[in-house]
């Protein structure tokens, strides 16, 4: 009965997501490569997402959490959204009953492209059907997770409502009318997801309460397959992208061991980068949308998204305003520095890192981490070399958006870990991994994104040879 509660209730969030994607979908417009996997992906990720939102409505008004308070309301909205959506595609579009026969269409693919495809499908399908195991039979085991997240699950569960957090001076101030943990500054959304998790299943359980996590990490997957496929990229590049991604050591070891919000908080950027580079090259504001609401769950997963978030700024700038836009962008960038560096000199605190002007980067741990430990296995090397191959289409209208995105994102991650007390943290291997692992994801999207460009620019320097066919025959 468990497992029959809780493959109900999880598909919820897919149901609930998907409808509202289903129902945003512009009219007479026939279904593009990549658009079912990339509905199912996005469609999770807003659905969680919506579903959170609306267990905190419930609590601010005082309803206790349960399954007819929270499914109920959400399974017909859902119903609604695909009742919705089916009807403006049947009105406008006679053959829709042949036109999303192409939702999940395959590729048409020969000889090794054919097997690899396939090869690559099979591993992915074991991959996941193994993390299922670890994430069904191994009970909350990581530290943070203990202290920082499922604290918070546990006594929202127990209450069925949200009962505040706080630091343990207000703890020991408050005389039991606040709880405390590690970091009860930290966004309710993972915990409230946890928490769903119990009441499928009516009791507390600390192992079965980590589905999410596992749904996360195959939504990443279809979100970076789908992306690809609806910006032009062809279907096997497309799916290696996506391979790449699921198949990143500590992005499964953040699935395996569930409980921490940096691989969740990855998957939104994803997505919210995909969308925003969608939304670049053809300027549906459906996709401006669905990128800000992504934008936004990113702040509401961990404190770090709110910085994640804004490193798509200089991007908009660009496709905004695209004569000056590079520019801009890169003054921007200079005076992100300069402040940077004069708060740094007045040590304040963000979020609880500590800006202190005291300039020492652990170059050899950073190097150390990156390309030589197995976190990554060869990420950063294919990302240079990508960036290297690719370096003369880097600000070209296609590839500047998502170049100024992973500027600013290493930019962010660099100042982290040389200008915080974030930089102590290097050397042990776990943080700057866990912060890396937020923008990996992306890197992989530039990746895919770069070679592309670079193998374009060469083919049409280097068309093929055409085989003389000798004198032309005389006329008649």
């Amino acid at each position: 009965m468990d497992a029959i509660a809780l493959a109900a209730g999880l598909t919820l969030p897919w149901l609930l997501g998907v409808g509202a994607l289903f129902a945003l979908r512009p009219a007479r417009t026939p279904v593009v490569a990549g658009e079912g996997p990339w509905l199912l992906g996005t469609g999770y990720l807003l659905g969680a997402f919506l579903l959170t939102l609306w267990m905190r409505a419930l609590s601010v008004a005082g309803v206790h959490f349960s399954l007819a308070a929270i499914a109920l309301p959400l399974c017909i909205a859902a119903f609604a959204l695909f009742a919705l959506g089916w009807r403006r595609q049947r009105a406008v579009d006679p053959a829709s009953d042949n036109a999303h026969a192409g939702w999940f269409a395959l590729p048409t693919l020969t000889g090794a492209l054919r097997v690899l495809w396939w090869l690559l499908l099979a591993w992915l399908a074991l991959r996941f059907a193994l993390l299922a195991v670890e994430v069904a039979t191994r009970p909350l085991y990581p530290w943070d997770a203990w202290t920082q997240w499922a604290t918070k699950a546990r006594v929202w569960f127990e209450f069925g409502r949200i009962v505040p957090f706080a630091r343990v001076n207000e703890w020991l101030a408050a005389n039991g009318s606040v709880y405390f943990d590690a970091s009860p500054e930290y966004p309710p959304t993972m915990p409230l997801l946890q928490v769903w998790s119990c009441l499928l299943i009516g009791r507390w359980d600390d192992t079965l309460m980590n589905w999410p996590w596992w749904q996360a990490g195959v939504a990443l997957t279809l979100v970076v397959y789908g992306g690809l496929r609806r910006l032009a990229v062809s279907a096997p590049a497309s799916l290696i992208g996506a391979f790449l991604v699921a198949t990143l050591p500590l992005s499964n070891v953040h699935v395996a061991l569930a409980g921490y919000a940096d691989l969740p908080l990855a998957a939104f950027y994803a997505a919210a980068v995909l969308a925003f580079l969608h939304w670049a090259s053809t300027r549906d504001p459906r996709d401006a949308g669905i990128a800000a609401l992504l934008l936004v769950a990113c702040t509401q997963i961990k404190n770090p998204g709110w910085f994640w978030a804004a490193t798509l700024l200089p991007a908009a700038v660009v496709v905004l305003l695209p004569r000056r836009g590079v520019r801009l962008a890169w003054i921007g960038f200079a005076v992100a520095i300069a402040l940077v560096i004069v708060l740094a000199r007045i040590e304040i605190s963000v979020f609880n890192y500590r800006l202190k002007f005291d300039f020492a980067p652990a170059w050899g741990d950073l190097v150390q981490s990156y390309f030589l430990l197995g976190n990554w296995h060869l990420l950063w090397y294919g990302a240079v070399g990508a960036a290297l191959l690719a370096w003369r289409q880097l600000l070209s209208a296609r590839l500047a958006p998502l170049t100024m995105i992973v500027a600013a994102g290493l930019l962010f991650l660099f100042f982290v870990f040389a200008f915080t007390n974030a930089s102590a943290y290097v050397a042990d291997q776990t943080t700057i991994n866990r912060a890396t692992l937020h923008m990996a994801p992306v890197i992989v999207v530039f990746l895919v994104l770069a070679w592309q460009a670079f193998a374009q620019c060469w083919a049409a320097a280097h068309p093929p040879l055409v085989a003389d066919a000798g004198p032309a025959a005389p006329p008649a």
